[in-house]
């Protein structure tokens, strides 16, 4: 077995497989060349193009539409994969898929099943069966009707099911799952089987299909992405187990290989939902696989793991999906006493930063709290301010350490003392900059901070609202006293709201007044009327309509009133903008114009609406 030296050997190592052997493995059978496969002929990709066109422009129901629809897509069989291995043809091919019924994709699968390696691992066949599989949502309900219609049918021998189909690719990539996890292309093919096994369908997944995403993007936590259920066969979820424990047989491959360990990760997401006794035990083999390597100087082995770039990534997952005694024990073996050094670590403060967010006890928060706390301005100055965002988001959940933390941030950014400097907390924390910074001011090494001044305040604009600034504002506004947050807000002008308001993450601070249960409808009207006179030049925006659209839902009938009297002073000028017409339409505006009585009877009935569903969600 190879020995791991320092963090620098860790992308290098694959256990048991040396770079060449790891390699050798995956290339034992190399895919076909481009040009080896099929060739699509002009004049069929001129009628596949012509169909779908076609297709697009037909009524979505009828029987027109589906006769046209499984002509062509039996023209689709036999050329399968010909369409599915041709750039645009492959495009055209996945949009078909997105009308297919049940038999006519049935027919489609089979046709790619025994070229599946060469699909699979093609930059272009991969994406149809990628969108082929994620059709069985769509389809699986419909099974049981077109079996039962086509046993009353006489026709030729039939096709496999869609079941048989799914549960057949799945073999084939078992019998070589090391290989299909590792392609670059096959590896995807994996990732959307077992999602689709495990009737769960990744919204992170669906975003890495479409497009790569910027790294900070890709470092959103997991648990944020919202993924989508479906009923699937038990066969399904047996199979799941089965594709699953393949990860066992070779687990420091999926631990140190980028590619494959992206499969790990889905499966463990997966699992933790659909299987978690096997996502547990899957959890335990990397944890002890890890800490069982070569003892580091500064501590557990696994802290070299999690300054590793691949490994790091799994280790984030398995954090996110640990139950808490879990959790709770890996921190007491590994993590304690390593924290401020992980947080400084330009890649261990992101598994850092999914501890944290994993936190869901007071047990655990406190000793996490009690050695981060004392770091928060240094690891602000380190540039890891997701770290800190994530501590401030474990206490919002868990309900304790509040008030000690917000201290601690008012420390931070400089605006704790004199006391006058803590109404100017809100720029602060939104643009994550000190106040010396923020307002350009310079103190000697020991002098005595000066008081704010608020025509200062008012004065400088407020300045460019960074996201992880808004997702902190957001936590605060969360917790169970967010009074200074609130007169910060509050202390602002009509211009620097507004700004906040059109900016495409500060708006999100205004949702938070909006939706918090700590903030009483006293405090959220204090904070709003700032914006009176700002009505147009939030409904003119594209961030600005939505928080403005989010103010009327929640208004009682006086504000109402006064909220269209001021748009109604700019009618034609709301009615050409883009956003501020919707805004207009969502108003009724010009009902209020011209038959001011409908339109506060029609006010009054919406209140009354929402005043019984409010009660009965009380309730």
């Amino acid at each position: 077995m190879l020995q791991r030296e320092t963090p620098g050997d860790l992308p290098h190592l694959a256990a048991r497989f040396s770079t060449d052997e790891l390699r050798l493995r995956r290339g034992r059978q190399l895919c076909p060349p481009l040009d080896a496969h099929p060739h699509l002929s002009p004049e069929a990709l001129g009628y596949f193009r012509r169909a779908l066109s076609a297709l697009k422009e037909a009524p979505e129901a009828g029987e027109e539409r589906e006769l046209m629809v499984h002509n062509v897509l039996k023209e689709v069989e036999a050329q399968a994969l010909a369409l599915a291995t041709n750039r645009t043809g492959s495009e055209m091919l996945q949009e078909l898929l997105g009308f297919s019924p049940l038999k006519p994709l049935c027919g489609v699968l089979a046709a790619l099943r025994p070229s599946l390696r060469s699909v699979a691992c093609h930059r272009c066949g991969v994406h149809v069966l990628q969108s082929a599989l994620q059709q069985l949502p769509r389809l699986l309900g419909s099974c049981a009707e077109e079996e039962a219609s086509e046993e009353e049918e006489e026709e030729a021998p039939p096709l496999e099911t869609l079941e048989e189909l799914v549960l057949g690719l799945a073999s084939e990539v078992c019998d070589d799952f090391l290989f299909y996890c590792g392609d670059t292309h096959g590896s995807f093919v994996v990732r959307t089987l077992l999602q689709v096994l495990g009737g769960t369908l990744l919204e992170s997944e669906r975003a890495r299909h479409r497009g790569s995403r910027s790294p900070e993007a890709q470092r959103t936590p997991t648990r944020e992405c919202k993924p989508t259920d479906f009923e699937v066969p038990e066969s399904f979820l047996n199979c799941l187990q089965d594709l699953s424990s393949c990860f066992l047989k070779d687990i420091a491959v999926f631990i140190t290989d980028k590619i494959s360990s992206f499969c790990f990760q889905v499966a463990l997401q997966i699992l933790h939902r659909k299987v978690p006794q096997l996502c547990a035990h899957l959890c335990n083999a990397v944890i002890d696989y890890l800490s069982n390597r070569n003892s580091s100087a500064d501590g557990s082995p696994l802290l070299l793991f999690l300054r590793d770039q691949t490994s790091s990534r799994l280790l984030e997952q398995v954090l996110l999906v640990l139950e808490p005694p879990r959790l709770q024990s890996l921190f007491e073996d590994h993590f304690q006493g390593q924290l401020q050094t992980m947080a400084a670590h330009p890649i261990a403060n992101f598994p850092l930063q999914r501890l944290l967010d994993a936190v869901t006890t007071p047990e655990l928060l406190s000793p996490v709290f009690e050695e981060l706390s004392p770091a928060l301005e240094a690891v602000l100055a380190q540039g890891h301010p997701g770290v800190v965002i994530a501590l401030v988001g474990a206490c919002r959940r868990v309900g304790t350490h509040q008030a000690q933390v917000l201290q601690l941030l008012l420390e931070a950014f400089h605006c704790a003392e004199p006391s006058s400097r803590q109404v100017a907390c809100v720029p602060l924390f939104a643009t994550l900059m000190a106040y010396e910074v923020y307002y350009g001011l310079v103190e000697e090494e020991g002098a005595v901070p000066a008081d704010h001044q608020v025509e200062m305040g008012t004065a400088r604009a407020l300045g460019e609202v960074t996201v992880l600034g808004s997702l902190l504002l957001q936590h605060l506004l969360h917790f169970s006293t967010p009074g200074l947050i609130l007169r910060s807000l509050g202390a602002l002008t009509g211009p620097q709201l507004l700004t906040l308001a059109q900016s495409p993450a500060g708006s999100h601070v205004l949702d938070a007044v909006l939706t918090s249960p700590s903030v009483t409808r006293k405090q959220r009207r204090r904070v709003l009327k700032t914006l009176k006179g700002q009505y147009v030049a939030l409904a003119c925006s594209r961030h600005g309509s939505r928080v403005l659209d989010a103010i009327w839902n929640g208004a009682a009938l006086g504000a109402r009133k006064e909220i269209a009297a001021e748009l109604g002073e700019r009618n034609q000028e709301l009615i050409k903008d883009p956003f501020g017409h919707h805004v207009a339409r969502n108003v009724a505006l010009t009902t209020f114009l011209k038959r001011r009585e409908a339109w506060e009877q029609q006010q009054g009935a919406v209140a009354k609406r929402r005043r019984v569903l409010n009660s009965i969600l009380e309730d």
